[in-house]
């Protein structure tokens, strides 16, 4: 086990009504507030104006940027940016998913400085400070409302980059698994997806001696595995809303990741899949991660084994840990399908020269020349899994 520092300072309040508590919490951070969200189902559901009257009982001058789109962009952020300095926000309140979460970090990060908010994640700049962010969470799925991170996309080259800060961290979030019952089928699926590539990203390593996180990761997994077919089949139920909710949040906010070094490559690779082809990142993620895996698994075929018997309890001879591992990789990959989501890329327009395209867009100012840690990945390996995804 790795040296670490665990810091997650964010105040979850979690269960029935509780976005009923939103203006109190805000209103602890500063008296001016900038709401920002997507687009029309927070106020077709009524949530945005039980929020914007939490917050004016609580006395607070309130401000609002909607219109954030899965794989938010730069272009929205900036304008977040001017309006937060022009009225010298104070707080920011993020009212949504993933995606509006990580545009109003990107906003809380540009409101405090002059220098172009996009160089910071393009270059992987040092965060120096944010103005404080708060989370009602609409869709749980990325678990950006208690991580460090922050995924935004550049509206002209179309390259996606993720940016990490313990300063990300939002202050509180608002977790009220009511809300989600009415997502639709599709992006409940992709967020258990995206909450599930988060512990897979982190379970795969090379380090040794982290059986305490290992076990968690498995725990975390099957826990959502168990409830995905309720909540795809009976939308309506609390009790298996609450569980995937509360699984999506502990995913990222970097308990898992203490002790190990986490892969990300899939991550990375599928970054620019949704940023050409504007998929959601969930749906790409089940594209790409069983491909990831064919392709890396004998680099360490006995963690592929032990995720295998642990997670979906694969009951084959011994003796072929191959085997053993690929079974586990296959029953993953019809866990995502149990979802009505593809598992390869066959659907898109991809030929190689866009696979030439998005593997150099992975590399635009890395300073390394490969990608991951599990196995790292070479321009040629990430290339090859495109292909495999897209059954070349």
């Amino acid at each position: 086990m790795n040296n670490f520092t665990f810091y997650n300072p964010a105040r979850i309040v979690f269960g029935k009504d509780t976005e009923t508590q939103v203006g109190e919490l805000t209103k602890a951070f500063g008296s001016k507030v900038l709401v920002h969200y997507g687009g029309q189902s927070a106020k077709a559901s009524g949530l945005l104006d039980r929020v914007l009257k939490s917050l004016n009982d609580a006395d607070m001058t309130v401000y609002e940027l909607g219109g954030v789109k899965p794989n938010p962009r730069v272009s929205l952020v900036k304008e977040g940016i001017e309006l937060c300095k022009k009225e010298k926000i104070d707080v920011i309140l993020a009212v949504g998913g993933g995606s509006v979460i990580d545009s109003a970090k990107g906003i809380a990060l540009g409101a405090l400085m002059d220098e172009d908010v996009w160089d910071y994640y393009l270059y992987g700049k040092t965060v120096e400070k944010v103005l404080p962010l708060g989370v009602v969470l609409t869709i749980p799925a990325a678990g950006s409302e208690s991580s460090t991170s922050s995924v935004l996309t550049d509206d002209e080259s179309l390259i996606k980059r993720g940016l990490g800060s313990p300063l990300f961290i939002p202050k509180f979030a608002i977790i009220n698994p009511k809300l989600h019952m009415t997502l639709p089928a599709f992006q409940t699926a992709c967020g258990i997806v995206d909450m599930t590539a988060h512990l897979l990203e982190r379970y795969f390593t090379q380090g040794e001696h982290n059986d305490l996180t290992d076990r968690l990761i498995e725990a975390n997994i099957k826990a959502i595995i168990n409830n995905a077919p309720i909540v795809m089949q009976e939308p309506k139920n609390y009790d298996a809303r609450a569980e995937i909710a509360f699984c999506g949040t502990l995913a990222h906010n970097g308990l898992f990741s203490v002790g190990r070094v986490g892969d990300w490559a899939s991550h990375s690779i599928e970054h620019e899949l949704s940023a050409k082809y504007d998929i959601a990142h969930g749906a790409g993620l089940a594209m790409i991660i069983p491909w990831w895996m064919r392709h890396v698994y004998t680099e360490g075929v006995y963690k592929f084994v032990q995720f295998a018997q642990r997670v979906f309890d694969v009951q084959m001879d011994a003796r072929y840990p191959e085997a053993i591992a690929l079974e586990g990789i296959r029953r993953l990959e019809m866990f995502f399908q149990s979802l009505d989501l593809e598992t390869d890329t066959t659907s898109l327009p991809i030929d190689e020269m866009v696979i030439d395209e998005m593997t150099d867009k992975i590399f635009v100012a890395r300073t390394s020349d490969t990608l991951g840690f599990f196995k790292p990945l070479t321009k040629e390996d990430i290339k090859q899994i495109y292909r495999l995804a897209n059954k070349q």
